[in-house]
């Protein structure tokens, strides 16, 4: 069945409908609006006259020091190498660490001219290099170091660097994977002429050394042979002549008579006599052993050249080739160069101690709360907390213009009489994203003085009431709205709250104490005050 078509009577009958009742629903909504001048009136008048309550509660009570700190990394130094004894363009060619690299003890901090720059402990800034025979405060320091990293330089209160330190600085090197350093080519070239010269000392003492045997000896066998030779063929013919003469004249004692055979025999026999003598008597050394002292001089002085000349090629410690930093490790705040610039005496990178610190100021009052070792909680900068312990408290802070570090929560401020007081705190374990965050922001950092042991009874202060004699009392609300008054002890204060304890009367957690009244500007006469303002110092603990 087909519907029936809407004519233009029909649609404006409609219209008209929904005209009305749309007139209808506003009027309606209006009325609810609309006050009359009586309603008003009867609006306007204050509301009948009472008391205002709050539920006694238990809850725990904490006491708390509020302060703002910068977090930094202690003690930023920065890093110079000293390339004076380079000899060539100090060319940085590897090693380049990044921001946030830990730098230990016997680290490699650069690479400069494919040579290492090693992090060592200490105070002393380097200023030469160091090789045998060398003696000063500096060698001491080097010996404290290799001490430190378990390598042994031999007579570590000597302030001498001898053949041990060497020794020690090589196996250095060898710990960090580099060449140990040499005195060069031309010390090796002196070494070896040195050398050479000890050898031909020797060859000469030896010479000289034979000689004098030689002389000592004296005549060898064969001489001593021919000398009693002689001598006994001279006598032999002294007595042949003797014999003739004899012979010839009847007897010996003509022998003048028989001429000069016998005189010439016994001549003879003399001479060889006189020259066997000579020949077995002591000889005179003297000259061999002037010859062997002298040389014996040429060898120690060429051995004391090959000493000094040894001495030069032992490991040295270039001055180019160490650096030292007080209180290691250290982290990479900032590096000032990069693989293939030029090192020019200028700072290298900036480090600063590994425990990163939050430094802030508090008042001496408050101060003497806080002790090291208290937990605390850090408000990172993105909302969340992290825990952290208190690491120093007490150290007196420099006199600062009125204000400095005040942060809108109450802290900071002018300092007092006796000065503020500087507050350490170390963050405990940090995610690497906590950490960067950390990182030279202003904090704000809770502590924690003083807490009720668990839940305890509090009211709010502004329920406390002074009695005659100064105790503290808290009003409670009975049934039939009729009032009792309940003497209570005070404890910790905290957060608008006091820890109360009833020793007059009772008092339970759910009573309702009365903080004020409703429907009067002013107290009546003879009311106590609302509020005992010294009971919320009493035991605050601030």
């Amino acid at each position: 069945m087909k519907a029936p078509r809407m004519t233009g009577s029909t649609r404006t009958i409609w219209i008209m409908a929904v005209t009305a009742v749309i007139s209808l629903g506003a009027g309606l909504g209006l009325s609810r609006l609309i006050v009359s001048p009586a309603d008003a009136a009867a609006n306007a008048a204050p509301p009948a006259a009472g008391p205002i309550t709050v539920p006694v509660e238990t809850r725990a009570l904490a006491n708390d020091i509020v302060l703002r700190g910068d977090a930094v990394y202690e003690d930023p130094v920065d890093v110079v190498v000293e390339t004076g004894d380079l000899g060539g363009p100090a060319v940085v060619t590897g090693q380049v660490r990044e921001v946030g690299a830990t730098l230990e003890a016997g680290s490699v901090v650069l690479e400069v001219a494919g040579r290492p720059v090693i992090l060592l402990p200490g105070e002393l800034p380097v200023y030469r290099t160091l090789r045998v025979g060398v003696t000063g405060p500096d060698v001491l320091q080097l010996k404290a170091a290799l001490v430190a990293l378990g390598l042994d330089p031999g007579d570590e209160t000597s302030a001498s660097y001898d053949a041990a330190t060497a020794t020690a600085v090589q196996a250095l090197y060898a710990r960090v994977g580099y060449e140990a350093p040499t005195g060069g080519e031309e010390s090796d070239l002196a070494v070896q002429a040195a050398r050479d010269g000890v050898r031909s000392a020797e060859e000469q003492v030896g010479s000289a050394q034979r000689a004098l045997t030689t002389a000592r000896a004296g005549l060898s066998d064969k001489d001593r042979v021919a000398l009693q030779a002689e001598v006994d063929s001279a006598t032999y013919a002294l007595e042949a002549a003797r014999h003739e003469c004899a012979e010839a004249t009847g007897t010996p004692d003509q022998a003048r008579a028989c001429g000069p055979s016998v005189v010439e025999a016994d001549g003879r026999l003399k001479v060889a006599v006189a020259a066997q003598a000579e020949g077995l008597a002591a000889p005179d050394t003297a000259e061999e052993q002037a010859a062997v002292a002298s040389a014996q001089r040429a060898l120690d002085d060429a051995r004391e050249q090959l000493a000094e000349a040894q001495e030069d090629v032992l490991t040295p410690l270039p001055a180019s080739e160490v650096v030292y930093l007080s209180s290691l490790p250290r982290r990479v705040d900032d590096v000032a160069v990069r693989r293939g610039s030029t090192v020019s005496g200028t700072a290298v990178m900036t480090v600063s101690g590994a425990t990163l610190q939050i430094a802030g100021m508090v008042s001496a009052d408050d101060a003497a709360l806080v002790a090291a070792g208290t937990p605390v909680t850090i408000a990172l900068p993105d909302g969340t907390d992290a825990p952290g312990t208190v690491h120093s408290v007490g150290v007196d802070a420099e006199e600062k213009e009125s204000g400095d570090g005040a942060d809108g929560d109450g802290q900071g401020g002018t300092p007092g009489a006796d000065g503020r007081k500087r507050v350490v705190v170390v963050p405990d374990a940090l995610t690497d994203d906590q950490r960067a965050q950390l990182q030279g922001a202003n904090v704000r950092i809770t502590i924690p003085v003083s807490a009720t042991e668990g839940e305890v009874l509090a009211v709010p202060t502004a329920a406390l009431t002074a009695g005659p004699g100064g105790e503290a009392r808290v009003e409670v609300l009975g049934e039939g709205d009729e009032t009792t008054l309940v003497t209570v002890e005070t404890g910790l204060a905290a957060d608008g709250y006091v820890e109360v304890t009833a020793v007059d009367g009772t008092l339970a957690e759910g009573d309702r104490v009365v903080v004020g009244v409703t429907g009067e500007e002013e107290p009546a006469d003879g009311d106590e005050p609302t509020q005992d303002e010294g009971a919320e110092d009493e035991g605050s603990g601030s």
